[in-house]
């Protein structure tokens, strides 16, 4: 129904903000406000006002804001025209009289929910009668109390074909409101029509006002198929916007701040028996749109229950794949995966409450569960299977629909990929000895000669151009750099860079002067000669600063590699043969080309240099001296 603006400010003129909020938040006077905790977080230092000058509530700890009718839908998980309603009683107000086409419509339906009342009263007599005795033995053995059989109104339908419908014609529902309502099945060949559930344990289905709209029924035959019937969708039942138990649920969700999803309507009646009274499920469907709105209304981050198995695991996955489009600022999904081969219902009942209790509070982000399962579908153990990890990742980013969302979710695998690569790196290893061929076409290397300096660079290389981040992240990830201070200070630049993708230079300075490194980057910021190298300045061409910094990781990688096959190759220089000998003067020049062709930014680093240079020329006439020997041996 559509209420006009002149009814809803009626409401909220006769009813102060104050009032309906303090029925559930106790308020105390601030001035012209009302202060109270927070119905939405556990808090001690009151967060949480109201003004009734303006008509609205402001939480300062979650940041919701609203009026009367926007406390009782976050606060109960009433629908608009539920709030509406019950705060019109409150007010003292009929509501509006409906159009007259709404009326038939309303009177129509009206017929429909009595014939579904009356139907599952039947129900419930048959399973007390005679005829329901096997009914009743197949709940006990399910250890379900009576108390639990009455407060969800479980039944029993016969095995006739026409006993329901010939009891409700009794009195007085028509042939077509019986059909209407999903209760009887009318064959295409012309055949009588006949009752839709028989032989079966039945469970009425509620709307969110309590009222039966559909059943589901449960087979009591060991062969019969399905095991699991629910009404067919009709004017009152829409199984894809349909939660059970959800009417139920509602208080005790709120209380609890927690909402546990499971797959069958048995599951949610022996947690329900437990004394989990906050489980609803969603009928066997993938989640919809609808479904995910009237969790959300109940609480935040649900708790989605799947077995332990691989139809659990498949269930997830498609779960997973309809919530993405859906997340939202503070609205997403956890996910509880129980042991193999058990549901909710046989834990309970074999392990106890405590045992369910343990797998709820364990239970995983909607993160975790979508990286863990890309990370299972992929082989990563190649450069090309990375690439395409990391494009179907991002594939599947797209699909959420929250630009804000998306953005922290771009950022957390961004991390978790750097992190990955990073272990990969450490798992496979030292790099091939045969490393050491230079790329062609590649410029000369920045003036640096030592792992410090090359460590120093790469630092000041992402400071002044933070996106050479997102390009090379893997490259990075794999490097290992043994200077403690610089790999520490290197990390903290990446970790600013992932939290804050739009960052910018001057930003980033001034937070990595605040960092507990600030004293060791403020050194290298000021005094550091590397500053001066080209490719560093901001005002660099991004081509060049993108190629410039691949060649730098080259080098930076190629040099611990190139100078052991040196040292390995110097080691047996007193019998080589002439191809030998040029090998190993091409690894010297390699060697050369990566540390040694220009001047180190320390006396240290030059002395290490020299150091080497006189090494290798020591190495090569120690071998042109070897090599002439062995001519004039053979000469003579």
């Amino acid at each position: 129904m559509k209420f006009s603006d002149s009814f809803l400010d009626e409401i909220r003129a006769r009813l102060p903000v104050s009032q309906v909020v303090s029925r559930r938040v106790p308020l105390k006077r601030a001035g012209r406000e009302w202060k109270g905790l927070s119905p939405f977080n556990k808090e001690k230092t009151p967060s949480f006002t109201v003004n009734d000058q303006k008509g609205f509530y402001h939480c300062f700890s979650s940041g919701k804001h609203g009026d009367v009718f926007t406390f009782l839908m976050e606060t109960e998980g009433l629908s608009f025209p539920e709030a509406v309603e019950r705060l019109a009683g409150d007010a003292g107000l009929d509501l509006p009289k409906p159009d007259p086409q709404f009326e038939r419509t309303a009177k129509e339906w009206l017929g429909l929910y009595d014939a579904l009342e009356a139907a599952a009263h039947g129900f419930e007599e048959g399973l007390l009668a005679r005829d329901g005795r096997e009914a009743l033995d197949y709940a006990e053995r399910r250890g379900l109390t009576r108390e639990t059989l009455k407060e969800f109104r479980i039944g029993f339908a016969p095995n006739a074909k026409d006993a329901l419908k010939t009891g409700l014609l009794k009195q007085g529902f028509t042939e077509a409101q019986l059909l209407e309502a999903g209760l009887l099945v009318k064959p295409d060949d012309g055949r009588p029509t006949y009752d839709r559930f028989r032989n079966r344990l039945t469970i009425p289905i509620l709307d969110a006002k309590s009222r039966i709209i559909a059943f589901g029924a449960r087979t009591l035959e060991a062969d019969a198929e399905p095991k699991y019937l629910n009404s067919p969708e009709t004017k009152l039942f829409d199984k894809g916007s349909t939660v059970f138990n959800l009417a139920r649920a509602r208080k005790a969700a709120f209380e609890k701040s927690e909402l546990v999803v499971v797959e069958g309507y048995m599951d949610v009646i022996a947690l329900y028996q437990a004394g989990f009274t906050h489980a609803v499920a969603t009928l066997g469907t993938a989640f919809t749109e609808r479904q995910m709105e009237l969790l959300w209304q109940l609480a935040d981050e649900p708790i989605v229950c799947f077995d332990g198995d691989r139809a659990g695991e498949a269930a997830a996955a498609r779960a997973i794949d309809r919530m993405l489009p859906n997340l939202r600022e503070g609205r997403s999904f956890r996910f509880a995966f129980l042991p193999q081969g058990s549901d909710p219902d046989d834990l309970v009942r074999s392990k106890g409450a405590s045992a369910f209790a343990e797998y709820l509070a364990s239970a995983r982000p909607l993160i975790d569960v979508l990286w863990q399962r890309e990370l299972k579908a992929h082989a990563i153990d190649t450069p090309e299977r990375r690439a395409a990890f990391e494009e179907r990742l991002e594939q599947l980013l797209a699909e959420i629909g929250n630009a804000r969302v998306k953005d922290h979710y771009r950022r957390e695998v961004k991390n978790r990929l750097f992190t990955l690569w990073r272990e990969k790196g450490t798992q496979r290893g030292k790099l091939p000895a045969n490393l050491g061929a230079r790329p062609a076409g590649r410029s000369g290397p920045p003036p640096i000669s030592s792992p410090y300096g090359f460590t120093t660079v790469l630092t000041l290389a992402l400071v002044n151009h933070p996106w050479l981040l997102d390009r090379f992240a893997e490259e990075l990830s794999s490097l290992e750099i043994r200077d403690k201070k610089l790999a520490a200070l290197l990390q903290s630049v990446i970790r600013i860079i992932f939290d804050d993708t739009s960052v910018t230079r001057e930003r980033l300075v001034e937070r990595l002067g605040a960092d507990s490194h600030g004293k060791l980057f403020a050194a290298l910021w000021r005094d550091s000669a590397f500053k001066r190298v080209a490719f560093l300045q901001p005002e660099s061409p991004e081509a060049e600063v993108e190629q410039q910094f691949a060649d730098l990781i080259y080098r930076f990688r190629a040099l611990p590699s190139l100078t052991r096959e040196l040292q390995e190759g110097a080691d047996q220089l007193a019998d080589v043969t002439e191809a030998e000998f040029e090998r190993f003067a091409v690894l010297q020049q390699q060697v050369a080309s990566v540390g040694s062709e220009h001047a180190a930014d320390d006396a240290g680093d030059r002395d290490a240099t020299k150091r080497f240079q006189e090494t290798v020329a020591r190495l090569k006439g120690e071998n042109v001296g070897a090599q002439k020997g062995r001519r004039s041996e053979k000469q003579g």
